[in-house]
């Protein structure tokens, strides 16, 4: 098995999984109405700073990236709306994107260095 497949095994289902917490806790607990409750609780308020610090982080990497404008705001909008969701989705993406023969590093490296 290639790496190129493994990766998208592993992408695909970390995707899935993190669809499926989503979709299951959005059933049973509704954020916007509990919002009030859990912003008072510390450990809250870090991981969605520990969550934004991230987005930056990846989102650095995109600009850097992709060279089109529409490109990087859908993608900002995606990861800061969809988190995990977003950022598995990009990874998938440029997966599936590789052409036989391509090493990952095609999907590191600026798009206008890409063949």
């Amino acid at each position: 098995m290639s790496i190129k497949n493994i990766l998208i095994a592993l992408f695909t289902t970390l995707f899935l999984w993190i669809v499926y917490i989503v979709i299951s806790t959005s059933i049973v607990s509704n954020l916007f109405t509990e919002w009030d409750s859990l912003k008072s609780i510390p450990w809250m308020q870090a991981t969605l700073w520990d969550f934004y610090a991230n987005i930056a982080v990846l989102l650095v990497w995109i600009y850097y990236r992709e060279s089109n404008i529409a490109a990087k705001g859908l993608w900002t909008i995606l990861f800061i709306t969809l988190g995990s969701i977003g950022v598995t989705g990009y990874v998938l993406l440029q997966l599936f994107r590789l052409k036989p023969g391509d090493g990952l590093e095609k999907i590191l490296v600026k798009s206008n260095l890409r063949d």
